[in-house]
């Protein structure tokens, strides 16, 4: 892998991370592309740790709203909805882990399959139309509301499944004002994110900092965190105009495109 390489796999992470296009999906076939060979998901996590950063930055004010409500004799009047909605961060939380965790193997090896990232890609075309169908009722979240979208973000850890694609779809369909799905979107996947990283760098150890490719990595990650918060902010302007299933067109030629050129 080249200087070169990280930085176009950092751009593709940054922008396609938040975008509903699937990063994971999109890395691979870059790679397969490219020609770039790494081992298990090291550079896969690496590059979502730029993206977790830009999440966090972006995000900054509403994550000191959400952790003051946590402090005793808060009063405010958001208060309990502020409680609520970390609470059903947590539960949305915990599908992924148990599907990170228990088909750990399985994951990795689809990842270096550029036809299953593929066909995917069509799968997260269908979710985005959906969207389409979605009817803004302006619900609140409500616990069972975080615990269904957590399943779509479960099923999204598939490279060619877009995580925003299908948190956000998941939850305008059940309701949610569209700006409000896809906060919670994002506000989602920093535990989702964080953690993928945490466990990654538990099971590599040191040499998770110290391989010949780190530096690289690091370029990488750098690319995947400035072009992940052009992404969040593009994207917040696209849900506010409606035109979010839009991006189910581009999903449907780039899986049919990937699958002829590498059939």
């Amino acid at each position: 892998m080249t200087v070169w390489d990280a930085i176009i796999l950092g751009i593709v992470q940054g922008l396609t991370e938040f975008l509903p296009i699937s990063s994971s999906g999109h890395l691979v076939l870059c790679q397969h592309i490219l020609g770039v060979k790494t081992p298990g998901v090291s550079l896969e996590i690496w590059l979502h740790l730029g993206t977790f950063v830009a999440v966090i930055g972006y995000f900054y004010k509403k994550i000191i709203v959400l952790t003051k409500s946590l402090l005793p004799g808060n009063v405010e009047s958001e208060t309990t909805y502020n409680r609520k909605t970390i609470l059903a961060i947590i539960i949305g939380t915990i599908p992924a882990v148990v599907v990170g965790l228990g088909l750990k193997s399985y994951i990795e090896s689809v990842f270096s399959s550029p036809v299953f990232a593929s066909s995917m890609l069509l799968v997260t075309a269908a979710i985005l139309f959906a969207s389409a169908f979605a009817k803004n009722k302006k619900l609140p979240l409500t616990l069972p509301k975080g615990l269904v979208i957590g399943l779509s973000q479960a099923v999204a850890i598939l490279p060619g499944i877009s995580r925003s694609g299908s948190t956000i779809t998941c939850a305008m369909l059940l309701g949610m004002k569209p700006s409000e799905a896809a906060e919670f979107s994002f506000l989602l996947a920093i535990p989702a994110v964080g953690g993928a990283f945490l466990l990654d760098l538990i099971s590599h150890g040191r040499t998770f900092f110290t391989g010949d490719e780190i530096m690289l990595y690091l370029i990488g990650t750098a690319a995947s965190f400035i072009f992940g918060l052009l992404s969040i902010h593009y994207l917040l302007k696209i849900i506010k105009k409606g035109s979010f299933y839009l991006f189910g067109f581009y999903c449907l030629a780039a899986g049919i495109i990937s699958l002829v050129y590498i059939v």
